[in-house]
């Protein structure tokens, strides 16, 4: 830790019973509401599983291209003025405009409220600002006013800037400086401008002070910038590439849960508000925070990214969250309407195709701009934690390189279904959503060692409290043993855990309730689109279902994405299987890296997809050719062997029966009846000397006797 965040990742230490367990309230039911939602926000934590340091954008998962840093005296505008059209008043009206050809007036009176306004700057080159600050020029105007570059004559003559008020006459303006002064006092993260002091100096012309935070310099460019520059580049309607958009947004995400931590609220944040230099991004124009508790000050906002309910409900952690989203969506597709049409919703994603090619995406997008904000992700760290999935899942289809991670709210995959599958085969092969560890029975149930479920009813008797695992541990061993009332019974007291519909949704699919089953897994994709458990589940409803496509559409993202699923390796298989994709179901199974359990597994059945079972005028002598070698590769031991050895000698002898002719052999066997009746003899009888009874042994005897070549005596 350095100057209280992490040298990592750049994040605010997580409180003991942090977010990255399940109790987090990550999936969560719309009609569900959690409690004090709005102030009880946790330090943020992204697990990026690579390289992540501060000052470095990426998540360690992808490579942003650095912004050069610009050189402070050349930022320096040599003719500081506001653009007519971008003059209004406080109360919304134009002012200072031109007329009859004639320039208009940077200061007056607003002809609508008669309220003062001023867009000339109040300080000049070489006014001494606070005795300390020598002001070189104007760098830009923001929505509180000019924005002043200086030398810190006091400290190494170190570039700072210094910010003014928009007009000092505005009592609402003045409000905001006098908050930035007190909150700014508290902010130390290397993703948000530093604040360094707050001088007054007074305007010769009027004689009265004016208020100055001094900030840190961040020689960059705005998102705004960076997305223009892009567009210059590519066209009018480009956006960032999303991996880019994405890592920007992670940033974000860190220095709002950290502003979060603190008890404040950013309120305005847009491409704006953020600078990229180099290889760092940093929150600016601090002039919208406030406390969580305020219910007084001015709100401030940005039409098309501040969140609907504001208005009634005030700011909160979900309307800091909705400005990521909203902006997320602004950088990474032409976002056209979003201050108009779409001011408080997402276009249909079949018309944006960057949503159409990545579903999780637009899932995410819509639970993180969703017009309620008790949907809405409940925490930054939970949003970053699933933007961090949906990334992984991005890169990995735009390059097919697996990027596996762990998951904070689920285990791994327990059985792989093979070459069938069945309700029952998919209950017991889906992830266990983790354990709570402030649960109080965390101990007692991390001791227990039973692995069968009705071992396990039994020591649960014993447990110290009936809490919510005891209770979720429970449900399990009823679903484990079939017996789904007894597991919804005890699973309707748990409706506010989100795994209590985890399992709920287990439950609908292991007792082949398969479109409520595929409803409740969708719902749960929704809310947790980072992950990979509810999208297998999806994947084995679809095909259950007979859904096809849809099913080897789940079972390519998650493999793709993470290759310890290996039971999307298989549903791919078996799904491309039936669609009559042989070949692609085949180089399914062959991605199965050697390192999986499941290896040999995978090439036993590359050989059953690919010899066995088929009609012989289906079949090619190279797929005969391609079983045997596979099959005189594996390794098996003499009966496994032995069996497969059987169904591949079964098939090249329907294929010789069938006409077909040729040299080769099979598993060492000539491609010719006499001889493939022979070698199938061999096989059964030595699968006889294996079995482990007279009556299987006979059975097998009688085989070998039927299939071998007849001859005469």
């Amino acid at each position: 830790m350095a100057d209280g965040y992490c040298l990592e990742c750049g994040l605010a230490p997580a409180e003991p019973d942090g977010l990255t367990h399940p109790d987090a309230g990550l999936p969560r039911t719309g009609s569900q509401r959690p409690t004090a939602w709005s102030t009880t926000a946790r330090s943020t934590g992204v697990s990026t599983g690579g390289r992540s340091r501060r000052g470095m954008l990426g998540a360690g998962l992808v490579e942003v291209p650095p912004v050069p840093y610009k050189d402070p005296a050349q930022a320096v505008l040599a003719d500081p003025v506001v653009a007519e059209r971008k003059r209004y008043c406080r109360c919304g009206e134009a002012v200072g405009r031109g007329r009859d050809g004639g320039p208009g007036r940077p200061e007056g009176f607003c002809p609508r409220c008669g309220s003062p306004y001023s867009f000339l700057p109040k300080l000049r080159p070489g006014d001494l600002v606070g005795g300390q600050y020598e002001v070189l020029g104007c760098l830009t105007h923001g929505g509180l006013g000019w924005i002043h570059l200086a030398r810190d004559r006091n400290v190494s003559d170190r570039w700072v800037v210094l910010k003014g008020l928009l007009d000092s006459e505005d009592p609402e303006a003045g409000a905001v400086a006098a908050a930035e002064k007190a909150f700014l006092a508290e902010v130390e993260h290397p993703n948000i401008v530093r604040i360094y002091n707050f001088v007054q100096h007074p305007d010769p012309r009027t004689l009265r002070n004016h208020g100055y935070i001094v900030m840190e310099y961040v020689g960059g460019h705005p998102l705004k910038d960076v997305l223009a520059e892009h567009r210059r580049e590519h066209g009018e309607d480009a956006a960032l590439p999303l991996g880019q958009a994405i890592a920007y947004a992670l940033e974000v995400l860190r220095a709002l849960g950290y502003l979060h931590s603190l008890g404040l609220l950013y309120c305005d944040f847009k491409p704006d508000n953020a600078i990229q230099s180099e290889e760092q991004l940093k929150l600016i124009d601090l002039g919208g925070v406030r406390r969580m508790d305020d219910t007084e000050s001015a709100i401030y906002g940005t039409v098309g990214y501040q969140a609907p309910e504001i208005g009634g409900m005030g700011p909160s952690v979900a309307s800091d969250l909705y400005t990521v989203g909203r902006t997320l969506a602004v950088l990474s597709f032409p976002f056209h309407g979003h201050t108009g049409k779409y001011v408080a919703s997402l276009p249909p994603r079949d018309q944006v195709p960057v949503l159409r090619e990545h579903e999780s995406y637009d899932r995410f997008l819509r639970r993180a701009t969703a017009r309620d904000p008790y949907t809405r992700f409940h925490d930054a760290q939970e949003m970053a934690e699933q933007l961090t999935g949906v990334l992984r899942e991005v890169l990995s289809a735009q390059d097919g390189k697996p990027r596996p991670a762990p998951s904070a709210l689920f285990g791994p995959g327990r059985r792989v279904p093979t070459e069938r599958l069945t309700p029952r085969d998919a209950l017991l092969a889906l992830p266990i959503p983790q354990p709570r560890p402030s649960d109080e029975s965390a101990g007692f149930l991390a001791s227990l060692t039973v692995g069968d479920p009705r071992a396990l009813l039994t020591a649960l008797v014993s447990a110290p409290a009936d809490s919510p695992d005891v209770r979720l541990h429970r449900a399990l061993a009823h679903l484990e043993l079939g017996d789904h009332m007894a597991a919804r019974r005890v699973l309707a007291g748990l409706r506010e855990d989100w795994r209590a519909e985890w399992y709920l949704a287990v439950s609908a699919l292991g007792s082949g309730e398969l479109r409520e089953a595929r409803h409740r897994f969708d719902g749960l994709y929704d809310l947790a689109p980072g992950e990979a458990a509810p999208k297998l589940a999806l994947g084995f409803c679809h095909e259950l279902l007979g859904d096809l496509p849809r099913a080897e559409h789940h079972y390519q993202t998650v493999w793709r994405t993470d290759q310890t699923y290996v039971s999307a390796a298989f549903g791919l298989s078996r799904v491309r299987l039936a669609a009559g994709d042989r070949a692609g179901a085949i180089a399914a199974l062959d991605s199965v890296p050697p390192s999986s359990s499941h290896f040999p597994g995978a090439r036993v059945a590359a050989v059953h997809a690919i010899a066995v079972g088929r009609e012989p005028g289906d079949l090619s002598e190279r797929e005969l050719m391609d079983a045997s070698r596979r099959l005189s590769r594996l390794g098996l031991d003499a009966e496994r062997h032995a069996r497969l050895a059987v169904e591949v000698l079964r098939s090249a002898l329907d294929w010789v029966l069938a006409g077909h002719t040729s040299s080769a052999r099979v598993l060492g066997v000539p491609l010719d009846e006499e001889e493939l009746r022979r070698g199938l003899e061999r096989a059964y009888r030595t699968l006889a000397r294996l079995a482990d009874g007279p009556g299987e042994r006979h059975a097998l005897v009688t085989r070998a006797n039927a299939i071998r070549p007849r001859t005469l005596f």
